[in-house]
């Protein structure tokens, strides 16, 4: 179980941080909060699964602790989407709606994949699998809000608002998804001899 644990988180790691690059750039070119956000996430959840391949191979009580620490890691997209939607205030201009759905639709395809990978694994070693797992299915959730997003823009509302409510969509799960793992990596911590 752990040696195809290890692997699958490898694989997430790896896709996560090539994406990364790809949601980074993108989001500085069309100045969109929401890719902005996402991308930090792709950029956190390929520091979570590195930690969980080290990590599988520590004590029960060692991996309760870096469940904590990975609790502390998901609130770091919601921070960075804050300070990219205070700027987003002062210059309201809506990204590119196209080029923001687009790579909504890649990131989606990249986290769709993360998360099969990691569904069968959703309930082993406790905290670390969990927050690999939710961190996937979350991003999944946040790039149809994303890809949404862009559609609203080009033809609904052409304005930076659909982008900043889909940013806000993703700071929330991503503060929800802290507190459940916090949750459980404490319990673990607590039962740990």
């Amino acid at each position: 179980m752990d040696q195809g644990l290890r692997r699958a988180v490898l694989i997430v790691a790896l896709a996560n941080l090539a994406y990364f690059g790809v949601e980074f750039s993108v989001a500085l070119s069309i100045g969109s909060a929401s890719l902005l956000a996402d991308s930090a996430d792709f950029l956190e959840d390929t520091a979570v699964n590195l930690l969980i391949f080290f990590a599988l191979a520590w004590t029960a009580q060692r991996r309760a602790q870096v469940g904590m620490l990975m609790a502390l890691i998901l609130l770091a997209p919601a921070l960075a989407f804050l300070w990219t939607a205070w700027q987003k205030f002062w210059l309201p201009v809506p990204p590119a709606p196209f080029a923001l759905s687009l790579t909504g639709l890649g990131a989606l395809i990249v986290n769709l994949g993360a998360a099969h990978l990691l569904a069968a694994y959703r309930h082993s070693s406790g905290s670390l699998t969990r927050a690999a797992f939710l961190s996937a299915r979350n991003d999944a959730i946040a790039n149809l809000a994303i890809i949404a997003a862009g559609l609203i823009t080009a033809y609904l509302w052409p304005t930076a608002w659909p982008d900043l409510i889909a940013g806000f969509a993703i700071a929330i799960m991503n503060l929800d998804a802290a507190k459940e793992v916090w949750e459980a990596a404490r319990g673990e911590h607590a039962a740990a001899p």
